[in-house]
């Protein structure tokens, strides 16, 4: 059984910086990701990284956000800067023990975290 553990979520003023953390017991992950499900849309793609560290963003976040992982302690961190308002949404830590498919999709991972909210003011 996989246990995805977020932490770091808060309020934030835009343009101010925010890290959140996934910490994953159970089994060792292939691709690890970050998702993102603002409020009344649909669960959307943020951030993916692979046992191999190469990474993959959402175009929205693309150069603001870094996704960074530590193999041995089966984390991953997301590193939030210049944050906008339209970034406000609960975070979801996802994880798969395969790396075949799309690694931007929901339906790729099995397993989840609880969610971690995130609030930019304007």
């Amino acid at each position: 059984q996989v246990h995805l553990v977020e932490s770091g979520g808060g309020l934030v003023q835009a343009g101010g910086s925010l890290r959140l953390s996934c910490a994953a017991s159970g089994r060792t992950l292939y691709v690890m990701a970050w998702f993102r499900q603002p409020p009344g849309q649909e669960r959307e793609f943020v951030a993916a990284i692979p046992w191999t560290h190469s990474t993959t963003y959402a175009d929205s976040v693309e150069g603001r956000f870094t996704i960074s992982r530590d193999n041995a302690k089966n984390t991953i961190d997301l590193q939030m800067i210049s944050l906008k308002p339209e970034d406000t949404s609960v975070y979801y830590c996802a994880a798969s023990g395969w790396g075949s498919g799309d690694i931007t999709k929901a339906s790729m991972y099995p397993y989840w975290g609880q969610g971690t909210q995130v609030t930019v003011s304007s």
